[in-house]
């Protein structure tokens, strides 16, 4: 069981190392030229954005069902739901810029020429920022969950 407990917790973080790395990085590269080799980039590092929100997701449903804790911990923990409850704002932020990319490598495989004016650019970075903070809001959140709810 320790094991196990060790190997969900160990994964979960892996995946939030891997969600904050794409997300880094899709931020870095807005601050680039974009043509259609950028933005082609750009969704690919989306993709692995989402890719490591839905295992953020599933592992942390693991570790609730099987984790030591045990679900009461986590259910009955205000932490915990204030944390579920920024990852959820933060994935419903995410779609703004998930969606965006998709079209402007639509628009871009239709006219190779194109690019995405500075202005809407410039909103993408905002909201990925927000996304950066409110992820350290998350990681401070986790970490009074884990001191068993009280700070």
């Amino acid at each position: 069981m320790a094991l196990r407990d060790l190997i969900l917790a160990s994964l979960h973080h892996l995946a939030m190392l891997l969600l904050i790395a794409a997300l880094v990085a899709e931020w870095t590269l807005l601050h680039a030229p974009l043509d259609h080799r950028q933005l082609a980039r750009l969704v690919r590092v989306d993709a692995g954005y989402g890719l490591a929100a839905l295992l953020i997701l599933a592992i942390g449903a693991l570790r609730v069902r099987y984790g030591l804790k045990g679900a009461d911990y986590y259910l009955h923990n205000p932490w915990f739901w204030a944390k579920l409850g920024t990852f959820a704002a933060i994935g419903l932020l995410s779609l703004v810029p998930t969606l965006r990319l998709l079209r402007w490598r639509r628009q871009a495989r239709l006219q190779p020429t194109w690019s995405p004016n500075a202005a809407q650019v410039r909103t993408l970075q905002r909201l990925i920022g927000v996304e950066l903070g409110l992820l350290a809001v998350l990681v401070v959140l986790a970490a009074a969950m884990a001191r068993n709810g009280t700070l």
